[in-house]
């Protein structure tokens, strides 16, 4: 079972947060305690993040691990607000269970979402298997806190210090956790057939998505792929933000959430 925590006063639709690929369900302390002021609200660590350190038995699947969770609380509908791998694994949820998913929040959509290996997205996975192929695990954090928070488009010394910190600290958690795991765990052996990213105009929940215009271009041009093939989906974009708009502009993210669920 992933680790979890649920929050806030319940009877409505609960929101279930799913974090970015660099990070565990810390990213969302900055948004936590505005969203379960009056929400019922459910965060979890990914397995091999945070708190969920079990190693699987087989390949690795972030949607059935999600789903167990899902049923272990015995969610009938929830609010699915996902940050890039974590808006890949939300997407795979409403298609997978649809009657679950009562809306989607994708937040610089990434994993399963992906549409197309940028050249962008190459330097940033290069440099990365550059620094873990030397056994440098700190170089391989840095480089993904340059490319991931920073972005492409700025230097380290835009994004506040703190918030490149709480990501070094969850990125660094992780290679920790899973740098021993054996390569099957990546193989997924339960894909979705065809992939999300090519199944979009089944997804019938309520669409938002919120991307940062200073992100690596492969995430924006998936969430442009998601805009054209979701019915209805809405898009905010931000001028200001790359990877991680929820931890550099916490206060407008809550907001944007909040007024998201109670339409």
């Amino acid at each position: 079972m992933l680790a979890h925590e649920r929050s806030g006063p319940t009877g409505a639709t609960p929101i279930l947060l799913l974090h970015a690929g660099i990070c565990d369900r810390r990213m969302w302390d900055p948004i936590w305690p505005a969203l379960t002021a009056g929400h019922d609200v459910i965060r979890v660590d990914l397995r091999g993040y945070g708190e969920s350190t079990a190693r699987p038995d087989g390949p690795w699947s972030g949607r059935a691990d999600v789903l167990e969770v899902v049923d272990h609380l015995g969610l009938r509908r929830a609010h699915l607000v996902g940050c890039s791998f974590g808006a890949g694994v939300a997407a795979e949820l409403a298609l997978e269970r649809p009657e679950l998913v009562a809306s989607l929040l994708l937040a610089a959509p990434g994993g399963a979402l992906l549409t197309e290996r940028t050249d962008e997205l190459a330097a940033a996975w290069e440099l990365e298997g550059a620094a873990m192929e030397a056994g440098d695990i700190d170089a391989a954090v840095e480089a993904n806190v340059a490319a991931w928070v920073d972005g492409p488009h700025r230097g380290p010394d835009v994004v506040p210090a703190a918030v490149r910190d709480a990501v070094r600290t969850m990125q660094r958690r992780n290679f920790d956790l899973t740098l021993d795991w054996p390569d099957e765990v990546w193989e997924a052996d339960d894909e979705l057939d065809p992939e999300a990213h090519e199944r979009l105009d089944e997804i019938s929940a309520p669409t938002l998505v919120v991307v940062g215009d200073l992100d690596i271009d492969s995430i924006r041009l998936a969430a442009d792929h998601v805009l054209a093939n979701v019915r209805g989906a809405r898009a905010i974009v931000w001028g200001d933000v790359a990877h991680l708009p929820s931890m550099e502009r916490p206060d407008d993210f809550a907001a944007a959430v909040l007024d998201w669920v109670s339409e």
